[in-house]
């Protein structure tokens, strides 16, 4: 119930921003050589199961991000570098210091661990196998 009401307020906002001529950002693809692994990898991270979903095993598009600003993985069929260091992802999560145990136990190799900034977020960055900088920050109270 909860997630059809939120799905229902995004969906009054965006139809709002459109009647008033304003552009809303959709989604964010990653693209990649890799789409398998790519996907399984920000699954694994941002907790979505993949339980029952014929998706998985497409090895050109999949969605991994359907609420809000939408998050894929494609592979277009072009050779990518992955020297990727113009963009980068921040996800606002409830706690980052437990997703930093979390991505350790994982296995991922964290680039800066949690610290505070001066703006008041808490961030810590890491790379995706494709090497996209990524963000998990938290605002301690």
């Amino acid at each position: 119930m909860i997630k059809n009401k939120k799905k229902e307020y995004l969906l009054t906002i965006w139809y709002k921003a459109l009647l008033e001529g304003k552009m809303i950002l959709g989604e964010v693809s990653l693209d990649t050589n890799n789409v398998i692994k790519l996907a399984e990898f920000y699954r694994n991270l941002l907790n979505i199961s993949a339980k029952n979903d014929p998706e998985v095993t497409n090895d050109i598009h999949q969605t991994i991000l359907t609420e809000g600003t939408g998050l894929t993985v494609y592979n277009n069929g072009e050779i990518k570098n992955n020297n990727n260091n113009n963009i980068s992802l921040a996800f606002t999560v409830n706690d980052v210091d437990d997703e930093y145990i979390r991505l350790k136990e994982m296995g991922i190799k964290i680039i800066d661990p949690p610290k505070l900034q001066p703006w008041g977020a808490k961030n810590m960055r890491f790379l995706d196998p494709d090497g996209n900088q990524i963000y998990f920050r938290s605002f301690p109270k």
